[in-house]
């Protein structure tokens, strides 16, 4: 679980949601992630550092530069444990939609 907790905090943060999005296309170097945010390089730093922890991202360096991969495998592990609980708020949703009905029926 506590693995989990680490990619729910990962992705919990908009800049880090952004960033998901960006190497969802593919791997981008350091300078192409940054350049996206107005902040400081040490802000993103600490951004991919999280991520890296997580284990949604990897870094590879190539000579100089540095680049950045998604893995989406610790996703695979997000979406597997909340489909768990799909059956449970498609029943909740279902009877609050009936209750609904009813009640504008009623009236």
């Amino acid at each position: 679980m506590d693995h989990l907790t680490d990619v729910f905090t990962a992705m919990a943060h908009p800049s880090r949601r952004i960033i998901i999005e960006r190497l969802a296309h593919g791997p981008a170097r350091f300078s192409d992630v940054a350049g996206a945010f107005d902040t400081a390089l040490n802000a993103v730093t600490k951004h991919l550092k999280v991520m890296e922890r997580a284990g949604l991202i990897e870094r590879t360096r190539k000579g100089r530069e540095v680049f950045i991969s998604l893995r989406p495998e610790p996703m695979r592990e997000v979406a597997s444990w909340l489909h768990r609980y799909e059956r449970f708020w498609t029943e909740r949703l279902d009877l609050f939609q009936q209750h609904f009905k009813s009640q504008r029926e009623k009236h």
